[in-house]
């Protein structure tokens, strides 16, 4: 089915980010297994500081509770921060219990 030629694209970047301070393992192609941090993290992607250099468009698989291993691409990177939107959305429950074990913090 053909999409309408001017139907708004949502922006997922948009979607509401929850403060984490939650230590995880990514997988790399080049890297493998690396440490790091995920410092924010909506049902649609996340934040990640880490030490490894990578590049706009590189995919990672992200360690998350609940969730489990779920596949991200780089969207964003800047002093060792990246934003990752993930493959496939988080289902609501799943992301609220994620949430709940990734000791999600109220700052701002």
């Amino acid at each position: 089915m053909p999409s309408m030629p001017n139907e708004p694209v949502p922006d997922m970047r948009r979607a509401t980010r929850f403060p984490v301070d939650f230590k995880t393992i990514c997988e790399t192609r080049k890297d493998g297994e690396v440490s790091a941090n995920i410092s924010n993290v909506s049902a649609h992607g996340c934040q990640i500081v880490h030490d490894v250099t990578l590049n706009k468009g590189d995919r990672v698989i992200v360690r998350l509770p609940v969730a489990g291993r779920i596949e991200a691409f780089l969207v964003w990177t800047h002093g060792g921060r990246s934003g990752f939107e993930f493959e496939r959305v988080i289902r609501e429950s799943d992301f609220m219990a994620m949430l709940d074990k990734m000791g999600h913090s109220q700052r701002s």
